[in-house]
């Protein structure tokens, strides 16, 4: 389609004319124009990103150089989040660090960098030799060693032309603590108290995964609350994800903490059933974050006072036949955790489908 062209102020000498029709024309050729732009537009950034994920998925500083070359000339539109995750899962880390960092007179963009450096951490790499991120950059929160519960983190696979993955929110068949049937239909007099900035940092993973749906509560409660009593009280709480009926499926697990972040963490890297997630480094950052606010650290803790309340927490996984759960395989999940003075529970669930 050729390029259109109207003389400056055409549409208005054509309307003051009373031709109308005239200008209606013009809106119809130019709609027309903007749709096949967009068509080709989207062409062009479609095999753009395929250069760059063949330069990417291929290890070698050859292709890896000829990479950052391209970035640096064109500064390139391509998602810093993505194609620090594809390059942590095919180049050498040597490779990287002589390639992407802090090179002189490069326009390598600091967020790729900052995503890299947690993408490779989280990984295993013995990243002392490679710059963490700024102070000024979100992700410099986090800590710059991988902790023992963040270890086997799991990533999908990906080649050319596309990928595989998953959450993987199966129920452990170990820990299981299932309260016995029939339960009680009475539901309890706790409270929800969950305060709006509570509620945001809680779906914090769910919510960067892009889940379906997801909710949270906080119960305070009156009187320290033994963990062995939170099996039977979560199927009472006033909460529509546990109002199931008296003998319906629920089933409860007493789980490790590196178990619920590997959770917290697959639900936002990986996001949900169409989603791809916001990959490894945000995806700890938020899962990180949602465990802070499980586990009741107060706003503004650094990640040290956040991972010792977490060490500290009662941590329990649950699913249940409720309406408000899907109830397909990999598309639910509930986290329950207990307060280090087990004078809070707080409640993260999530549910997806296809």
């Amino acid at each position: 389609m050729e390029d259109i062209q109207f003389a400056p102020g055409e549409p208005e000498r054509r309307a003051a004319d009373g031709d109308f029709a005239y200008v209606r024309e013009m809106g119809a050729r130019l709609a027309d124009g903007y749709e096949e732009a967009n068509r080709r537009a989207r062409t062009y950034q479609e095999q753009l990103a395929r250069v760059v994920r063949v330069l990417a998925l291929t290890p070698g500083p050859e292709s890896l150089a000829e990479l950052m070359r391209l970035v640096d000339d064109k500064r390139l539109p391509t998602h810093p989040r993505e194609l620090a995750s594809l390059l942590a899962e095919h180049q050498r880390p040597a490779d990287l660090a002589a390639a992407v960092f802090r090179r002189p007179g490069s326009w390598t963009p600091y967020a790729l960098e900052a995503c890299l450096f947690h993408e490779l951490l989280l990984r295993g790499v013995d990243v002392r030799d490679f710059p963490p991120p700024p102070s000024s950059h979100p992700l410099s929160w986090l800590p710059v060693r991988r902790r023992d519960f963040e270890a086997g983190a799991r990533f999908p696979t990906r080649s050319l032309d596309g990928g595989s993955g998953g959450c993987g929110t199966a129920m452990p068949t170990e820990g299981r603590v299932d309260p016995p049937v029939p339960r009680t239909t009475e539901r309890s007099a706790l409270r929800n108290a969950v305060t709006v900035e509570e509620h945001e940092a809680l779906l914090s993973a769910p919510h960067s995964g892009d889940w379906g749906h997801c909710d949270a509560w906080v119960f305070p409660l009156d009187e320290a609350l033994a963990p062995e009593r939170v099996p039977a009280l979560l199927p009472a709480l006033p909460m529509p994800c546990t109002d199931v009926g008296a003998t319906a499926r629920f089933e409860v697990a007493l789980s490790p903490l590196e178990d619920v972040w590997q959770l917290l963490f697959a639900a936002a890297s990986m996001g949900g059933v169409y989603t791809g997630g916001v990959y490894g480094a945000w995806g700890r950052r938020w899962a990180w974050c949602s465990m802070a606010a499980l586990s009741g650290a107060p706003v503004g803790a650094d990640a040290e006072e956040v991972e010792r309340r977490a060490r500290e927490t009662t941590w329990f996984r649950f699913e249940a036949d409720s309406g408000w759960f899907h109830n397909e395989i990999g598309a639910d999940f509930g986290i329950a955790a207990l307060s280090p003075d087990r004078r809070r529970l707080a409640v993260l669930a999530a549910t997806d489908t296809d």
